[in-house]
This record gives structure tokens, C-alpha cells and sequence, in this order.
């Protein structure tokens, strides 16, 4: 009795977990029998749903259908800063730089270059936040 009884408070605190998740958060869900996970965005978790916007509709997933649940954690409040790097080859160009004013120019070929590179980081992985606990099997007398 006490197995059931503990197996059904860690499903609440999981479920807690689920309606912790703040709107907004990218989700996937793997609904039972389905082949490959729903991918949508946190809307709102209640004790018998969870409400998620996808890229086409708005959707209502009975709990009871959900087998697992991974969350992308979300980022945070201001965005990454770039990486810029800047690379400059082949000198001045001919006339800007005083100590060349008389001497002869490379005729035909490039006279500068620069080029500049922007990255940004890749967002975090998914995390497991909810997996639904199956009921311990019922001992036989």
C-alpha cells in the first residue's frame, strides 16, 4: 500500500514540474503511442492538461496520453553576446598612409581586404522534465 501511495507523490511532483515551466519554453512531448514527439511551445499545465501552442494550432493534451515531457531551458534575459573578428591583408590602401605618398603602387592586384565573421551560440539541449511513473504491479495473495 505504501508503494502506491509513494509512487502517485512522486508523479504530483513531477507533474509540479510541469507546471512550473514558465509560457514561452519549448517543449517536446511524446504522447503514448505516437511515433515521434510533438514539438510546441509551453502555454499552461493543469492538473488533467497541458495546453501548448504548435507552429499550426493551439493544442489540449490530456495528461493521461502523456508519456514524457523535455523542456529546452530557457535562455536567458538578454541575448548572447556576438563574436565579431576583423582581418585586414595586403597593407593600406595606396595614398592613406603618409610614408607612401612617393613610391609606386602594386598595379593589377588587390591594394586591401577585410573580412568579418559573426557567431552566435546554439541554444542549450532538451531536459527531461516530466516522465509518467507506471503503477507498481499489484501484489498477488
Amino acid at each position: 500500500m505504501t508503494i502506491l501511495a509513494g509512487s502517485a507523490a512522486m508523479a504530483a511532483d513531477e507533474w509540479a514540474k510541469v507546471k512550473a515551466i514558465r509560457s514561452g519554453v519549448e517543449l517536446k512531448i511524446y504522447k503514448t503511442g505516437a511515433k515521434q514527439p510533438l514539438e510546441a511551445k509551453m502555454d499552461e499545465a493543469t492538473d488533467e492538461a497541458l495546453l501548448v501552442a504548435t507552429k499550426k494550432e493551439q493544442l489540449s493534451i490530456p495528461r493521461e496520453q502523456i508519456e514524457r515531457i523535455d523542456a529546452r531551458p530557457a535562455k536567458e534575459a538578454k541575448r548572447p553576446k556576438p563574436v565579431t573578428t576583423t582581418t585586414t591583408g595586403l597593407g593600406a590602401v595606396p595614398g592613406t598612409d603618409p610614408s607612401s605618398i612617393n613610391r609606386p603602387t602594386h598595379v593589377g592586384g588587390p591594394t586591401g581586404s577585410s573580412s568579418t565573421t559573426t557567431t552566435y551560440g546554439s541554444g542549450p539541449d532538451f531536459e527531461t522534465v516530466y516522465r509518467r511513473v507506471s503503477a507498481a504491479p499489484k501484489a498477488q495473495k
